[in-house]
Order: C-alpha cells, then structure tokens, then sequence
C-alpha cells in the first residue's frame, strides 16, 4: 500500500517528509520520492529504499517548506525511476505535482482525453492523468483548491492524493476516496505555522499528535497558517481534531531486531490491552460492542463474517465459537470474493467486518455491497479507531492492539480472535447458553490469558533450533483439525509471506483425500495438537505421516502424550486456555516463521510483493 506526505511550514520540510516516508515503510514499497516548491518545482526519485531517496536529497541540497513525499507500490506500470512518484505535468508556465494512493479505473478514457488536447505522458501510470488533468484546470483559472475538486470528481476508482502547484507555493491540497488520508494540525493543534497530510498517524507523531480523519470525498487544503476542508458536494466543512494517543515510542524497534519478532512478544500486553473492560468486569454485556448492540443481537438469526488473509482466518476460528458456544449459524467470506458472487441475503444477519487497518478495500467494497442488499446490522471489530470501517458500521469492538508495522500480522490477529470470542459468549449469554458459573469461569479464563501467552513464548529457544530445519525446504504441510485448521493455515500464511517457503494447510482428517501423495523425507510436516476431543484422531493422521516417511514437527500441550521419536520432533506449550486454545497454538507458528526467515535471510518486516493494507483491488 503507498504512502504519502506532504507538508507546508516556515521550517524545512525535507526532514520532516524524509522522517514521515520512513515510518510508512512498513506498508510496503518499491520506490520512493518527494518534490519540493521553491522557484521552481523539485522531484527526486529512486528505486529501492527510503534510504536511497535521502542520500539523493542529501546530495541535490534539496529543502523547502512546501512538499510532498510518497512511498510507491507498483501497480500500473513496472518497478522504475519513471514510474516513481510524485508525477509531474509541466506544460506552459503551470507546473503541477501529485502523488496518489489507490487506482483511477477510468484512467485510459481520461488518459486518450487528455493526450488529445495535447497532454504528453511520461509514465506507465494512472496516476499521472491525475497531474495533467489538474494542470487543465489551473490552466484554465481555477485555483488549485477548486482544479483538485474539480479533477476528482472526475475520477472513477479509489484514491487519495496531495497536489501542489508552482503558482501557489505555501499550498498542499488533498482529497480521498476508499483510500485513507488524515489532516496533521500543527502548533498544538491552532493550525498556525504548519500543517500536515498524511497516509497514517505513525508518519506525523514527530511533528503534531492532533489529527483529523477525512471523510470520503473531501477536499482539502493546507497553508502555513490554517486549512480549509470542503465535503464531496463541494460545501465547507469540520472534521473534529483529535489528540492521537498513539506515542513514538510504540512504532520504534526499541531493543528488537525486527517489527515482527516485537510484535510477536508484545502479545500479552496487547491481549490484555483488549480484553481491559471484559477480565475487569464481574459480567459480559452486549454494551462492549455498542450501545444499540443488545437489541440487535436479541434480533440476530445468523452471522456473516467478511474478512481477507489473516483477518479471514480470525473470522474462520470464530465460526467454530459462534456456533458451538452460542449456537448461531454462521459462514465466513473471503471479503474479494464474495461481492463478485450470487448470495442470498437473509433477515436477521450480523454482518462482522474483521480487519486490522479498516482500510481494507475489498473488505470495505464487501461491507458496502451487503448493505445495498439489505443487511443493516453491521459490526466492525479493528485495530483502528477513526477507520472507514468503524465509521461505516453500527457497532464496534477496537482491538487495542496498538500499531502493527511487520506486514505480517501477528498480535492483530490473537486479539481479533479474543474479540471475536467474546462476541461468542456475550451472544450465549443473551441466548440463555452460558450460566452465571460459565461466565465466571470464561471471565477467569481471560484473565488468565496473558500470562498464558507470556509462557507459550517461553519456547521460543526450541522453535529457533527448529528452524534449521526448514531452511533448505522448499514446501512445508501444516496439519490442523477442528478450531485449530485455521491455526494451521495461519501458520502456513506466515511462513510462506516472510520465508518465501511454499506452505499448505489441510484439515488433518484429509491427508488420504490427496494431501498424503506429497508426503517425503523432504516435506516437513507441522502439527498443531492441542488436548480436545480430536487429539486420538489427529495422532492416527501423524502415524499417516511417519509411515509415509514424513518428518513430524508437532505443537502440543503437555498431557497430550506425544512423544520424541526418530523424525518426530514435539514442543510441549506450557499453558492451557481451554476454548481459547487457538490462541496459545499460534503463537509458536509465528515464532517458527519468524526465524525460518531469519536462517534464509529474507526481509522479515517487508517481504518481497506484498503490502501491510491493501487498500485497492
């Protein structure tokens, strides 16, 4: 996902851009670059890292107090200097410049338009209409607030962008739609002496904590002394400035080594963190997901749960809880496919968005299609308050993960799952499915949590001398059953987007349905076996395994009774968490993927292609 910047002040920028573009590394990048106004507009591009771009600024002398910056991942248009934004339209005495988050689907419409009135393009880009179509209309008088929206509304897809312009110097103006852009309001939050655009929080803390969240379709511009937003139907507008609690310490490494392997051992905290008002309360109620919650639920028949990649396997281990501790029907949706397909919508749905950053767009696009078919009651559980997600949904369960930088997930899934298990029990609760004593005791059981946590993550040593193992591996099978195949497509996710090993999942019980033909002394297959009603089923599927000569790595807990044999290799976890057993059994797959990465020497926190949030299609 790109990320952007752009700032105007009495100060340098530069530094402040530079500073910005680094702390949005995390969500993935190829390519980097900022253009500054001064007599003249400035661009420096380059391919690679963010470090790259701050040597060639170092040696241009580059700075200003206007500019904009931006981290690209490529989608239209190969991985190139030419490529790189910010793209430029500089024709006639207007010279403009834009960088842009997200994808304009009528790009090669506007693209023939704008080559015919005689537009020259540069780039392989959609983007880069964006900068000539502004440049018509400032050619044609408009100041660059009113080009900006008089362009957009003439843009069809999702975007967010910055746009400055040499004939307005001490001006950036933005604008977003489906794709996330905030207001950083300097000087304690008056406006006055700088003021900022960014992509996420994380990119302004060095320079203001006061933020406004755009709404879709806003247009806005920031000056040295102020700013001005209009809505999407052209008329002024407020969006209420909030101090983000988001502190610098929480997106620096710190003592770790990676993003990932920080994250990892935040768990506990985070967990707890989310759990805060369920293990210190003496009940569960329906008003810790909103205050309309309780009759909504009363009136719920069945649950849809929309999710993508991690988030999804969230949504599928809550499927197992929902139905076997609430008793209410529930299915789980791949958010990019299921408004590509026929469904029926049925009354009396729960719709359940579950996502980390609440930008996803398919999960948005989702959300917004089952609403046009008539599912009303909405609920969004995420990572971020002022998201789109949040905003579009009637109730709401935040996460309180804190910032995830690694772009694989790892404690915003474990508190998506704890979440979503709560849900489980407040919906039995209302339904007369949990006694006062069964809450009691699911309450003790999440109080427990995170020093359960705190030990699983004590067998990190056994994990790390595991991962010589996989290191010369070229494809690995990860075996679950019942609530914990989802922990084992998990585990196989991570270890195949931070370690570049190919990883399969499958439900244990169907290894003789095909999955036992891959089966070899060169197919390392890990186990994840936990003490419930399926452990005399799945030690029949690893005896499968072994007589096939298949190496055996198995997760279990401790009275499971399966035991180190040649080509069976086992760590015992050390904690139980009865129903929320899937939490524990994770955690040592994204240890095990972690330091399978470390041996390979892949980029652990911003693996090859992929993007923290995906925020286009």
């Amino acid at each position: 996902m790109c990320g952007i910047v752009g700032a105007v002040s009495r100060r340098n920028v530069v530094p402040m851009l530079i500073e910005g573009l680094r702390k949005l590394e995390y969500r993935g990048y190829d390519s980097a670059g900022i253009a500054v106004l001064n007599d003249r507009l400035e661009r420096v591009r380059a391919v690679g890292r963010v470090a790259d771009l701050e040597r060639k600024t170092q040696q241009a002398h580059t700075d200003s107090v206007t500019g904009i910056a931006h981290t690209r991942w490529a989608t239209h248009g190969g991985v190139t200097e030419g490529n790189a934004h910010p793209h430029a339209s500089l024709r006639d005495d207007q010279e403009i410049c834009v960088v842009h988050n997200g994808i304009i689907e009528n790009h090669d419409a506007l693209r023939r338009r704008l080559v015919g009135e005689g537009y020259t393009f540069e780039s392989e880009t959609d983007t880069e209409v964006i900068a000539h179509l502004v440049h018509s209309h400032v050619a044609g008088g408009a100041g660059l607030f009113e080009a900006v929206q008089a362009s957009v509304a003439e843009l069809e897809g999702a975007y967010a962008l910055a746009v400055i312009s040499r004939t307005e110097p001490d001006v950036v103006v933005g604008s977003r739609r489906g794709s996330p852009l905030l207001l950083g309001v300097g000087s304690d939050g008056t406006g006055d002496g700088e003021n900022f655009l960014a992509s996420d929080t994380s990119a302004l803390l060095q320079a203001t904590r006061h933020v406004a969240y755009l709404e879709e379709g806003d247009v806005v511009e920031i000056r040295p002394d102020g700013y001005r937003i209009a809505d999407a139907d052209g008329n002024p507008a407020e969006r209420p400035i909030i101090e983000s609690q988001l502190s610098a310490d929480e997106v620096e490494l710190g003592t770790y080594d990676h993003y990932m392997q920080k994250e990892i051992f935040e768990q506990p905290g985070a967990v707890a963190n989310t759990l805060e008002m369920v293990i210190n309360a003496k009940s569960l109620s329906p008003g810790l997901f909103g205050a309309d919650a309780e009759e909504i639920f009363a009136e719920t028949k069945q649950v849809l749960i929309i999710a993508c990649g991690t988030s999804f396997h969230a949504g599928m281990v809550a499927k197992y809880w929902l139905e076997a501790i609430a008793g209410i029907p529930c299915n789980v949706e791949i958010a990019s496919e299921y408004r590509y397909r026929v469904s029926v919508p049925l009354e009396d749905t729960l719709l359940i968005t579950v996502s980390q950053s609440g930008e996803t767009a398919d999960t948005l696009a989702a959300l917004q299609h089952a609403k046009r078919m008539g599912i009303e009651n909405t609920l969004t559980i995420c990572n971020v308050p002022e998201s789109a997600l949040i905003r579009q949904s009637k109730l709401r369960f935040l996460t309180r993960a804190g910032p995830e930088i690694g772009v694989a997930s790892t404690k915003a899934f474990t508190t998506q799952l704890v979440s979503l298990f709560t849900l489980a029990l407040v919906l039995a609760k209302q339904r007369g499915r949990l006694s006062g004593q069964g809450e009691m005791d699911m309450i003790t059981q999440m109080r427990h949590l995170p020093a359960a946590i705190q030990n699983v993550l004590e067998c990190e040593p056994a994990v790390r001398e595991w991962a010589q193992h996989f290191a010369p591996r070229h494809h690995a099978l990860f075996l679950g059953r019942g609530v914990h195949y989802p922990i084992a497509m998990e585990g196989a996710l991570k270890l195949k987007e931070i370690s570049y090993i190919h990883a399969e999942a499958y439900a244990a019980g169907e290894l003789k349905h095909g999955p036992l033909a891959l089966v070899d002394q060169f197919m390392p297959v890990i186990a994840v076996a936990p003490n419930d009603l399926l452990i005399e089923k799945l030690k029949s599927n690893l005896q499968e395994v072994r007589a096939r000569g298949g190496e055996l790595f198995v997760f279990a807990d401790r009275d499971t009774h399966i035991d180190e044999e040649d080509n069976v290799h086992v760590i015992n976890l050390v904690d139980h968490a009865g129903p929320l057993s899937p939490v524990l059994h994770v955690l040592p797959l994204q240890l095990l993927a972690y330091h399978v990465a470390l041996v390979k020497g892949t980029d652990v926190d911003k693996p090859r292609n992929l993007a923290k949030s995906v925020t286009v299609e």
